[in-house]
């Protein structure tokens, strides 16, 4: 099912202005309280964000709501997917009809995945729940203290899984996720109501989203001296699909082919081109450089400005394919492709993170 941009392309604009603006009440939520947590429990953190709003306060707020923008898209991906190693859904309930969250409704019946409780405080979560406990912020609801504590669990349980995207959560990042997250018009709402798992079946959606998000940015910047940190939003440009398999295909693909011309992936690769007819001589000196045999842990591919990973993914699915032609098992596929044949690089570090969650 094609990736439905038209939303997408709504929705993502919007939930940075709405992330900047939640980001930016829970910053001086934070700097002007007198709690025991903003006093002494967070005390190295709030000096930080104190410290960092006065250097740059905009470029602060756009820092932490694009690393919390990714992280929210990793969750919902990984929720309509069925992916998360601890079993259930963080922003989705279980099924359709309900309205709670899945991991909230499991932390009610006292039923928290055990994968995250080393990431959490679980007697505070039931004393907030029971009422024994008071929340951290006079007046707000403990059942939405409770599921913002559970989204930031699973989030620190995902370091060692992806640890790019969730960088670890001991910094000041993590003070400013906002608050209500439970509320249709919250920002967790947003994903809850603006991507449908049909969305998800393609990972190609976590690109549009990061091409959505940045582009009322690239708008402010495109034409002008740009500032470094802005030149991600001036220059990024999401590759559509066919142009990417395109590269892919005769690059990678025709690298294996030249070896073996009779490999069952000509097949496959739609927008393949076969070489043009050549003369005995240039035929000669292409045999003289062409390998005999190639080995596909050998085999590496770059990309220099991989954005949120589309030219990788599409590697990534050919490379699978050689290694099938090659007899290898499936299951060590994936390490051998990460570890020996891709890598990427690009000069938005959020950028990178979106495509470490496409790739792997």
């Amino acid at each position: 099912m094609p990736v439905n941009t038209a939303a997408l392309k709504t929705f993502a604009p919007a939930m940075r202005r709405q992330l900047m603006e939640a980001v930016g009440r829970k910053l001086d939520l934070l700097l002007n309280s007198q709690t025991p947590d903003t006093l002494s429990t967070y005390a190295k953190q709030i000096a930080e964000l104190r410290e960092q709003e006065a250097g740059n306060r905009e470029q602060l707020l756009e820092r932490v709501a694009y690393t919390w923008f990714n992280r929210l898209c990793a969750l919902r991906y990984l929720d309509a997917r069925g992916w998360h190693p601890f079993g259930c859904k963080v922003l989705m309930p279980a099924a359709e009809g309900e309205t709670q969250p899945e991991l909230l409704k499991l932390m009610r019946a006292g039923s928290l995945p055990s994968e995250l409780k080393p990431h959490t405080n679980e007697a505070r979560l039931h004393g907030l729940l029971d009422g024994q406990t008071p929340p951290a912020m006079a007046g707000s609801d403990p059942q939405g203290e409770v599921y913002r504590e559970l989204v930031l669990a699973s989030c620190r349980s995902y370091h060692q899984l992806l640890p790019e995207l969730f960088e670890g959560l001991d910094d000041a990042s993590e003070l400013l996720l906002p608050d209500h997250l439970l509320s249709e018009g919250s920002i967790a709402g947003g994903f809850r109501s603006a991507i449908s798992d049909e969305d998800c079946e393609d990972v190609e959606i976590i690109g549009w989203l990061y091409q959505f998000y940045i582009s009322e940015k690239k708008d402010q910047v495109i034409g002008k001296v740009v500032k470094s940190e802005d030149i991600p939003a001036a220059t990024q440009l999401f590759t559509p699909n066919w142009i990417v398999k395109y590269m892919v295909q005769n690059s990678l693909g025709a690298t294996w082919l030249a070896t073996y011309p009779d490999s069952p992936l000509k097949g496959q690769m739609e927008f393949y081109i076969e070489p043009a007819e050549q003369t005995p001589e240039v035929l000669a000196q292409l045999a003289a450089i062409t390998p005999e045999s190639l080995d596909p842990e050998a085999l590496t591919l770059i990309d220099p400005a991989c954005g949120s990973g589309h030219i990788l993914v599409e590697a990534y699915d050919l490379l699978k394919a050689i290694y099938l032609e090659r007899g290898y098992r499936q299951r060590d596929i994936p390490e051998l492709i990460l570890t020996k044949n891709l890598f990427g690089l690009d000069i938005c570090p959020r950028a990178a993170q979106a495509a470490s969650l496409r790739v792997v």
